[in-house]
């Protein structure tokens, strides 16, 4: 057997355990939410470990006191978020006919003027609306939680999900350079160079996309917090947190941070500053993140294109729901690793290069 058909035969191998794998995968995301919540998160958070390793804390305890700092904060966070989210919910409610007619008195003329679009909203409908569904709206909390009770089954899978979560998190932390050996053991010898080179490039594009957009995420959530708390904004904390979290997905993250924002600032019913302010930061803001973090913390060479993020987002989310999600970007990056290995060796055929190689033009 020829090397080249060695070559194909092998390749012909590995796309079958890759749709094989696919497959199962599909077959099964109904319930590896959890369980790729906790690589995703083992990922991150690996580095984190080895630096404790390294400085001579013991690997378990390292896994302990990562997966406890992580969990301290987002419980924080939760508790922090949680009830202003609610309180500006309540807010938005109250003031929706007021909001109307802002839109009534200010936006409708424009649109009739210049675009001949005839935009009325009645806001008496929408009060009295609010006024005969007030208190069942106050009664929703316990509605939902006499819902959840009812549910029994659901409410205690979503709690193992929960619980489970952090356990798989410790055994993938805690196993993970004996996890990346047996890896290594398994691949074929003549195979392991360029399988390691593989693995080794999706590594470094997945840590560099994903580690320095965390560190875009948090940087911009306490700018757009501090920004919108200097602006005036009431709600400037929940707003700049949530908008933060939001960039991972570009453009409609700031998109979505940017309209929370208008809608904290309409709600506080003060006039244009609030406005001019929220109108501020945001443009400041883009302008930081597009030109100083972004390039600087996440790099231009890695290759994802903020449009290829969000068709991976919306195309593995329709495929595989919550846990597509969840993995697809690490999917997106090893998709465009084999893209660029496909894209060598096509350079480097007969096909491309003509029926010999010194056939080739020179470069």
């Amino acid at each position: 057997m020829n090397p080249s058909r060695a070559d194909r035969l092998q390749t012909a191998a590995w796309a079958g355990v890759a749709l094989a794998l696919a497959a199962l995968f599909y077959a099964l995301s109904p319930i590896l939410a959890p369980f790729a919540i906790a690589a995703v998160f083992a990922y991150i958070c690996d580095p984190a470990v080895n630096w404790m390793v390294a400085r001579r804390i013991p690997r378990t305890a390292a896994v302990l006191l990562v997966i406890a700092g992580m969990g301290a904060t987002l419980l924080l966070l939760l508790l922090i978020l949680a009830p202003m989210i609610w309180r500006e919910a309540i807010a938005l409610v109250r003031r929706l006919p007021d909001l109307i007619e802002l839109l009534n008195a200010h936006v409708a003329p424009l649109l009739r003027a210049r675009f001949d679009i005839d935009f009325q909203l009645d806001a008496a409908v929408v009060r009295t609306w609010i006024a005969e569904h007030w208190d069942s709206a106050q009664d929703l909390v316990p509605v939902i939680l006499g819902q959840l009770r009812q549910g029994g089954l659901a409410l205690l899978g979503a709690a193992a999900s929960v619980f489970l979560v952090p356990v798989v998190m410790f055994y993938l932390l805690q196993e993970w350079p004996h996890i990346l050996d047996g890896l290594q053991t398994v691949i074929p010898r003549p195979m392991l160079e360029r399988t390691m080179r593989i693995i080794n490039d999706i590594d470094r594009v997945l840590s560099e996309f994903l580690r320095g957009q965390l560190s875009v995420m948090l940087l911009l959530a306490v700018y757009y917090s501090v920004g919108l708390w200097i602006a005036g904004l009431k709600f400037a904390l929940p707003v700049g947190v949530i908008t933060g979290l939001l960039v991972f997905i570009p453009y409609i993250g700031f998109g979505g941070g940017l309209l929370l924002a208008i809608l904290s600032a309409l709600l506080q019913a003060e006039g244009w500053p609030p406005l001019i302010g929220v109108a501020i930061v945001f443009g400041l803001g883009q302008l930081i993140e597009s030109f100083v973090l972004t390039p600087y913390l996440v790099g231009e060479r890695i290759g994802l294109h903020p449009l290829a993020v969000i068709f991976a987002l919306m195309a593995f989310g329709q495929l595989f729901g919550f846990v597509g999600i969840l993995v697809a970007l690490p999917a997106s990056a090893a998709i465009l690793v084999g893209l660029r290995e496909v894209r060598t060796a096509w350079l480097a055929s007969r096909i491309y290069l003509g029926d010999t190689p010194a056939d080739a033009p020179p470069q």
